[in-house]
């Protein structure tokens, strides 16, 4: 309600203006002035004027937003590739300041300076091969030179190499959730296949591989520290992608292929939640969420919980109306915590098992139902039999 009054406020308003401005308008008609649509000195002098202001705007609200806003940036990268990446985003992002701070500073200037005014005639200047070189060749440079690196920073993080032992892990999207299968024991992960969902085989996996005899689903993603962990990545309706912030990773998920993405961990949840720059953004949206809660207590409503730092796997498409909410907990382990915790699980196969036997004794216990009603009718009829045959 509050907004539809601040929209009608403000249309209102525009209205009154727009009133206004015709009035004024009509008040200007027989006063003698200067009608020509063709700029004056003052005219060219204050739109030069303009520019230069709005060159001072422009930088005073960016150098502010850096730091109003710059401390929202992501922090220490979790991944050992990370460094790499956030030194490549550096370079680039500080040539483009450069850039911009120089062309944008000489573009106002020369708007000013160069201003229109009597008398003044512009040069005529054809071209000059030498300038013409200068300034195609300086970006030629730049770009080739961003180029390369970010091509070799890419392979580097892309290479895994085949003699490596890396943990295989499977992380399947779907509107709007994350699932992820560990490849077990042989570290091959089994055949899947969307016409295979059902039940509690959520992941379609092909129960008749060998491979996927051992393989494992959960609902929470466990990675070890220090191991390199290879992510091969499946959708089963349209195209998400799989966003890992602090690792620095991010790999699309596309129907009827699978891609792959790897990295190795470098710290652990506990590790990173001990992070200075994690410390101070907890405890600053904790003091958010800490007056939210006073008033929905006011309001007789049940309190926020506090903020605990994880990590997460987003969806970076916007693949929905949940989209915002589809994600998964990451946690990193020391291996023995990772193993201490593998261990429980139980594999695929033995769920579908389960939930198989489940269903036999469930069937079993329906017909079982159905069939004493019967034996108690068949067995009244024989001792009604039998009653008869004795009066007779």
């Amino acid at each position: 309600m509050t907004t539809l009054l601040v929209l009608t406020v403000l249309v209102l308003l525009s209205i009154a203006i727009w009133q206004m401005t015709k009035i004024f308008d009509l008040t200007q008609v027989g006063r003698k002035g200067d009608d020509s649509q063709i700029a004056t000195d003052n005219d060219n002098k204050v739109h030069g004027y303009l520019m230069m202001g709005f060159l001072g705007f422009l930088y005073i609200f960016m150098i502010y937003g850096l730091l109003k806003w710059g401390h929202l940036a992501l922090g220490t990268p979790a991944s050992e590739h990370g460094p790499d990446y956030d030194r490549l985003m550096s370079i680039s992002l500080g040539i483009i300041f450069l850039v911009q701070a120089i062309t944008q500073v000489l573009l106002h200037y020369f708007a000013f300076k160069y201003r229109g005014e009597a008398g003044r005639k512009a040069l005529y200047y054809a071209d000059n091969d030498k300038l013409e070189f200068i300034w195609t060749i300086i970006p030629v440079i730049t770009l080739a030179g961003l180029i390369l690196y970010g091509l070799y920073t890419w392979t580097n993080i892309m290479f895994v190499d085949e003699d490596e032992e890396v943990l295989v892990v499977e992380l399947y999207a779907k509107q709007f959730s994350w699932e992820a299968r560990y490849a077990g024991k042989d570290n091959v992960l089994g055949k899947a296949n969307v016409r295979l969902i059902e039940g509690v085989n959520t992941l379609g996996v092909d129960l008749n591989d060998p491979n996927a005899q051992d393989d494992i689903a959960v609902q929470e993603l466990h990675i070890p520290k220090g191991k390199k962990v290879l992510f091969k990545l499946r959708s089963q309706d349209i195209i998400h992608s799989a966003y890992m912030p602090h690792f620095r990773a991010q790999m699309n998920c596309v129907p009827g292929m699978v891609t792959e993405f790897a990295f190795t961990p470098t710290m652990t949840t506990d590790e990173m939640r001990q992070d200075p720059a994690i410390v101070e953004k907890v405890a600053a949206i904790n003091k958010i969420r800490a007056k939210k809660s006073a008033e929905l207590v006011a309001q007789g409503k049940t309190a926020l919980d506090p903020y605990t730092f994880d990590y997460l796997v987003l969806c970076n498409k916007i693949c929905g109306a949940s989209h915002y909410n589809m994600q998964m907990k990451i946690v990193v382990d020391t291996p023995d915590q990772f193993q201490a915790w593998l261990k429980d699980k139980g594999t695929i196969v033995k769920a579908v098992k389960e939930e198989q036997a489940a269903k036999a004794a469930e069937a079993a216990g329906a017909k079982k139902e159905v069939d004493a009603p019967k034996k108690a009718d068949t067995v009244m009829v024989a001792e009604v039999a039998d009653s008869t045959a004795v009066k007779k």
